[in-house]
């Protein structure tokens, strides 16, 4: 399976810490944000990621140039940003015929993807996108999702003032290709996925919650949080990862 990586945001409420790093290069006990990324899914074994690219692109090309990881990952920069939807639609042929998973590289998570995409293999006839999500500490600052007995998405309420409960979209996907399909049939350069393509879906998004940890860095005080929630990384664990996984194609 193919991914999606959504790193080109400009980061604008971690500033000025993002005025001379990427959001996606913001580190977490010195260590990049994306990096723990790459780990994840080319250590799941996904073939291959599309980053986009956009605020201090250069650095992020750089940074993935000199990564074990290198090999599986393909940049796509975009010079105006077109939406975590549009981004979709600039790489439709990218992504092909085949199901996709989606992510916002500004979560710190520890989710599986192998578990995500087996749900998603599973899914109840019909669904035709499998979302994460998560236990949130503030609903109010996330998109919450009503579901019903078996785990279907009939409710998305993105960001209220008096959310329903604190179920929340952790923003990584199983996108089947119809939803690309109907990303690109909308005829839109520019636009957001959450807004303009999940109402779209309700009553076939299958939710599946992840037991690890997961949070949006997107703000200072959220990022001070993390390095105080979120254990240091083990060095001889990456090495060993990188090691192993690093000449997979």
């Amino acid at each position: 399976m193919r991914a999606v990586l959504l790193a080109a945001g400009l980061g604008t409420r971690l500033r000025p810490i993002t005025a001379g790093t990427p959001k996606c290069l913001v580190p977490i006990h010195g260590r990049p944000l994306l990096d723990y990324w790459l780990d994840l899914l080319c250590g799941a074994g996904i073939e291959q990621i599309l980053i986009n690219t956009h605020h201090l692109a250069a650095r992020v090309r750089d940074h993935v140039a000199a990564s074990p990881w290198h090999a599986q990952v393909y940049l796509a920069h975009e010079p105006a940003l077109l939406g975590t939807g549009g981004t979709l639609v600039a790489n439709a042929d990218y992504i092909g015929a085949s199901p996709v998973l989606m992510a916002h590289a500004d979560n710190l998570t520890t989710f599986d993807p192998r578990a995500l995409i087996a749900a998603h293999a599973v899914r109840p006839p019909g669904c035709a996108m499998t979302m994460l999500t998560f236990r949130a500490q503030d609903p109010r600052a996330c998109g919450i999702v009503e579901q019903d007995g078996c785990g279907i998405v009939h409710a998305f309420h993105e960001k209220v003032a008096h959310p329903p409960g604190d179920t929340a979209n952790a923003a990584v996907y199983i996108l089947e290709p119809e939803v690309v399909s109907y990303t690109c049939a909308l005829g839109l350069h520019v636009l957001d996925f959450q807004t303009q393509v999940i109402p779209a879906f309700l009553g076939r998004i299958l939710a599946m919650p992840t037991t690890g940890y997961h949070r949006d860095i997107g703000t200072i005080s959220s990022l001070d949080a993390a390095h105080r929630e979120f254990p240091p990384p083990a060095r001889a664990a990456r090495a060993n990862a990188a090691q192993h996984f690093g000449t997979k194609k």
